[in-house]
């Protein structure tokens, strides 16, 4: 009997990658240089980002083992800082580009980036774990998993900044939100709860769903069986995807919540983050 992926994402692709190239055809000069939550990056950066994990996941199909690290990396946040430098650098090259010339180039990359992509055996050993649900190796369909809510909420920002909708839908969402919550056991990992203690997290809308986070003797597992609850935390959508990429603080997403049972344990739930930062 196959094997069942858990979160199926590849198939995705392509639909995310067609609504980025036409939302960014419909860009005016001065949406391009307009702020987004990404802190420091523009319209154009969150665009030239996005060219950049293409291009990377291109250099694997072809073989090409990028250079180790300049630096040591001993820790997570090491990990993070040396990223965050990676990504600057390549943003800040890419701002001699044009946006006509981005969107050629992110439309050829795209559809090598899904050869790619599709290239995976699902469930072999990938080549970088994801770090941000603490595993230290990962199995591909996690990777590509990963990469897809890398995607989503990039283009959600662009989308966000110019005030255009189109990403918050059952079928491209759930997906990303469903690969977010896989962040909640590891960040979960040094509190403190009676055994059988359960946190129910709901996210609210046509889009989203129920999650269930169990204390059990050894660790916290999350699953999306329904169980009496200790806390009950209920989220929008929208505050779901800006918590979990760190576009809103732990107290900005806490006051935009609703909490009922066990306050303090949905605290860690309010300061955890599923990307790289």
């Amino acid at each position: 009997m196959a094997q069942q992926i858990p979160v199926e994402t590849v198939h995705l692709f392509p639909v995310l990658d067609k609504m980025l190239i036409d939302l960014l055809r419909s860009l005016s000069p001065d949406d391009w240089h307009k702020p987004t939550v990404a802190k420091q990056w523009t319209v154009k950066d969150v665009a030239a980002h996005l060219l950049d994990g293409n291009v990377r996941g291109i250099a694997t199909l072809q073989g090409y083992e990028s250079p180790p690290p300049d630096v040591q990396i001993n820790s997570y946040r090491d990990l993070v800082v040396y990223l965050n430098n990676l990504n600057a650098t390549w943003v800040n090259a890419m701002k001699r580009t044009s946006p006509q010339l981005l969107i050629e180039q992110l439309e050829s990359t795209g559809q090598q980036y899904i050869e790619h992509i599709n290239s995976l055996d699902a469930f072999a050993p990938a080549k970088y774990a994801v770090a941000w649900a603490g595993e230290e190796t990962s199995l591909n369909w996690f990777h590509i998993a990963r990469e897809y809510t890398e995607k989503w909420h990039h283009q959600q920002q662009i989308r966000d900044a110019i005030g255009v909708d189109g990403l918050l839908t059952p079928e491209l969402f759930y997906p990303c939100i469903d690969v977010f919550m896989y962040a909640l056991p590891h960040n979960y990992r040094k509190v403190d709860a009676p055994v059988g203690s359960v946190i129910q997290i709901t996210v609210y809308s046509h889009t989203g769903g129920s999650w269930y986070l169990h204390k059990t003797e050894a660790h916290w597992i999350l699953d999306k069986l329904a169980a009496p609850t200790t806390t009950n935390i209920t989220i929008t959508a929208d505050t779901a995807w800006r918590m979990f990429t760190k576009a809103l603080t732990p107290a900005e997403a806490e006051n935009r919540a609703e909490v009922t049972g066990e306050h303090q344990l949905a605290k860690a739930f309010f300061a955890t983050i599923a990307v790289m930062a």
